[in-house]
C-alpha cells in the first residue's frame, strides 16, 4: 500500500533552521506533483510549497526567500528545507502528493501523517 511518512519536525528557536523530509513507499508506479501544507491552531490549512514532477516550484508569500522545496525522484522523497523560521511558522505540517499505485487507473492524494514544527522566540 502506498504510504507518506514524514521526519525532521521539532522545536527550533526564530531565526533558526529544520528540513522536513517526506518518503513515498510501497507500489507506485509514478508520483506528480509533491507538496507542503500546514495548519496553525485556529486556521485552516495552507498551501506552503509545491513542486511538480518537472522540478517547477510555487511557494506561499509568507515563506519565499526562506523556504525551499526540493524533491528527490530517485529517493520518492520531497523535502522542505526552513530558514530564518519565525513564531509565526508554527504549525503542524502534511506532506501531499499526487501518487499513480501500480495497478490502478488514476492518481491518488495522499497525506502524510503530519509534522510538528514549533518555533520558540
Amino acid at each position: 500500500q502506498v504510504q507518506l511518512v514524514e521526519s525532521g519536525g521539532g522545536l527550533v528557536q526564530a531565526g533558526g533552521s529544520l528540513r522536513l523530509s517526506c518518503a513515498a513507499s510501497g507500489s507506485i508506479f509514478s508520483i506528480n506533483t509533491m507538496g507542503w501544507y500546514r495548519q496553525a491552531p485556529g486556521n485552516k490549512r495552507e498551501l506552503v510549497a509545491s513542486i511538480t514532477s518537472g522540478g517547477s516550484t510555487n511557494y506561499a508569500d509568507s515563506v519565499k526567500g526562506r523556504f525551499t522545496i526540493s524533491r528527490d525522484n530517485a529517493k520518492n522523497t520531497v523535502y522542505l528545507q526552513m530558514n530564518s523560521l519565525l513564531p509565526e511558522d508554527t504549525a503542524v505540517y502534511y506532506c501531499n502528493a499526487q501518487i499513480w499505485p501500480i495497478a490502478r487507473m488514476r492518481s491518488y492524494d495522499y497525506w502524510g501523517q503530519g509534522s510538528q514544527v514549533t518555533v520558540s522566540s
